[in-house]
């Protein structure tokens, strides 16, 4: 009898940008809404199931989108209830997820505006495809 493997590999379409400030993330949030001319505003927290005891985390949630070209911004904290959403990027206090379609310009343009907020340490473009815990980021 033939056997066939199906090999399942989950697209991750979005870019990451990792985020180091020691500021709350509202006050972050605030931040970005006055440089970059965002509106990020909260969502409802992320609630991921980590561990396999059936123990959900939760994480806050900030949300903005383009209506023109449909691209969706998430800013999302690292540190959560009881522990850390990417756990092997623990000096990242949130990260900056960007869904759908962006420009290079447009992406430069705001890892750049990013790092001119004088409260954020740094703001580094992360490829999601070399995080190991990257079904987290998944939602």
């Amino acid at each position: 009898m033939n056997r066939k493997n199906l090999k399942f590999e989950i697209d991750f379409d979005f870019v990451l940008i990792a985020v180091t400030s020691s500021l709350k993330d509202y006050r972050i949030c605030y931040l970005i809404n006055k440089y970059l001319n965002f509106n990020f505003s909260r969502d409802t927290d992320l609630e991921v199931d980590i561990s396999n005891q059936g123990r959900v985390l939760h994480f806050s949630l900030f949300h903005h989108s383009w209506e023109s070209t449909e691209t969706d911004f998430y800013f999302i904290a690292n540190k959560g209830s009881e522990g850390y959403l990417v756990p092997e990027m623990r000096e990242a206090d949130y990260f900056f997820m960007i869904k759908n379609y962006i420009d290079d310009d447009d992406l430069e343009g705001i890892i750049s505006n990013l790092n001119k907020i004088p409260e954020i340490v740094a703001a580094v473009k992360i490829d999601p495809k070399k995080v190991k815990s990257r079904e987290n980021l998944l939602f």
